[in-house]
């Protein structure tokens, strides 16, 4: 019984690591920001490190990757988006392009999502 609980359990730790998919770092990320209150949509170009200001938040890139070899595939980046008076961050995360609202910024007047990944 032994060997069979552990022949389940190896197999049960070694499945997530055969689903994960081989990815690539780009550049950068494409990412859009809509002022819900004005209407305003922006569409930003990050690169990694760098931060940008949309009206009273400030978003931050850590890194984009992308499925390997398909730059045109699913994009997800690490963000961290930080609003004028707060000392924590109000998002800091990855977000996902084709699923925003898995991990999305919850905030009352901003929404910020991802295109794709910046590739040259």
């Amino acid at each position: 019984m032994i060997p069979r609980a552990l022949a389940l359990a190896a197999a049960l730790w070694a499945a997530p690591l055969a689903a994960q998919e081989a990815v690539e770092i780009g550049q950068g990320a494409v990412l859009r920001a809509l002022d819900k209150i004005t209407g305003d949509v922006t569409d930003f170009d990050l690169r990694p490190g760098a931060t940008v200001r949309m009206g009273r938040i400030e978003i931050s890139l850590g890194e984009c990757r992308y499925p390997e070899g398909n730059p045109a595939g699913d994009a997800y980046a690490y963000l961290t988006v930080q609003e004028e008076g707060r000392e924590t961050p109000v998002f800091s995360g990855w977000m996902i392009a084709s699923s925003p609202a898995l991990n999305a910024l919850d905030h009352s007047r901003y929404d910020v999502w991802v295109l794709r990944c910046i590739t040259a």
